[in-house]
């Protein structure tokens, strides 16, 4: 994604003031997510609050260099003006068994939307058509969506969503890689009229033109994420000239990273779905003594700060620590340039 160039209202703080805040962690998932069980960050402790840079560790420079210019804004800048007291957020389902999906939703104190990761690689359709029905059966009048992470090709999907559209999706994310294979499945589930919505998501923040997918009708709806699409002020201006409904989500963030997308929701002038940011749940260890958990199904908008013990206690190793900073100082060089 081309990266911005810091307004002369707002430039970018000095590197050497970046690397004196920062802090590298690494915290234990309750479940693998992604393919990991652990989950590294490097925390910002800037002076409009603590933020977080935690780009995927397969991620080039320019796609990561994102991740710094929401970490800079939330820590320098502070978060855009909210609407709205508080955000209602969906429980995840990760790609576990049937007998594991119980344990899972009872980390969440509500849940009204779930949202159910299928797709997994290794595994089958009928794996996720399990999974779907087993939360069903827990959840009757819950709200589910499916999320794939396009990890289907497009005869893949079709037979995936006849599959599961008995379940009453609330809409599927991403069955498919890229914008033209998304709006050709979008325009066949039409044609044979399988009233299942397409959210767009990695067809959003991983391309050059994040409003493509507007452009040419392939999602009915769009899935935003503060880190990947660079701050929760450039993700605002994108939901606003793509003209669609908007799910704010995390990219399994720590309870700090979380916060951010929070603000970003809280700053939409519409939020018709329940927001992806109760991932917070999904760890083992946190860098907040107070997690960014949410209570009765909603996150609050409260300041969420990290703890010096929590941070010591994580503390990424040596050889993690040179590796985070020098990916910092390159992502950095990016934006200055």
């Amino acid at each position: 994604m081309p990266q911005e160039k810091p307004s002369p209202a707002q430039p970018l703080p000095e590197l050497s003031e970046v690397l004196a805040a920062a802090h590298v962690v690494t915290l234990p998932l309750k479940v693998r997510f992604r393919g990991v069980t652990h989950r590294e960050a490097v925390i910002l402790r800037g002076p409009a609050g603590d933020s977080e840079f935690s780009p995927f560790l397969e991620y080039g420079d320019p796609e990561a260099a994102a991740w710094l210019r929401c970490a800079l804004e939330a820590g320098w800048s502070g978060f855009p003006e909210p609407v709205r007291a508080a955000v209602p957020v969906n429980a995840t389902v990760p790609a576990v068994a049937p007998a594991d999906v119980a344990s899972v939703l009872g980390r969440y104190d509500a849940a009204h939307t779930v949202k159910v990761k299928v797709a997994e690689r290794g595994q089958s359709l009928h794996d996720d058509v399990a999974r779907v029905a087993e939360v069903r059966r827990l959840l009757p009048s819950a709200h589910l969506r499916i999320d794939a992470n396009g990890g289907w090709d497009h005869d893949e999907a079709l037979a995936a969503l006849e599959a599961l559209a008995e379940f009453t999706l609330q809409y599927a994310e991403q069955p498919v890689p890229g914008v033209e294979p998304l709006a050709e499945l979008r325009a066949e589930l039409q044609r044979r009229q399988l009233p299942v919505l397409i959210a767009a998501d990695e067809a959003v923040r991983k391309e050059d033109d994040p409003l493509r997918v507007a452009r040419i009708g392939a999602a009915d709806l769009i899935v935003i994420k503060a880190q990947p699409l660079g701050g929760a002020t450039r993700a605002l201006r994108i939901v606003a000239d793509a003209g669609l409904p908007a799910v704010v989500s995390s990219a399994l963030d720590t309870s700090v990273g979380t916060r951010a997308g929070a603000a970003l929701a809280a700053a939409l002038p519409e939020l018709p779905y329940a927001c992806g940011l109760a991932t917070v749940s999904l760890f083992g260890g946190d860098v907040a003594a107070d997690p960014y958990v949410a209570r009765g199904g909603e996150l609050d908008l409260r300041r969420v700060a990290a703890d010096p013990d929590l941070l010591r206690l994580h503390a990424a190793p040596p050889e993690r620590v040179a590796w985070w900073l020098e990916r910092l100082r390159r992502c950095h060089e990016l934006l200055v340039n």
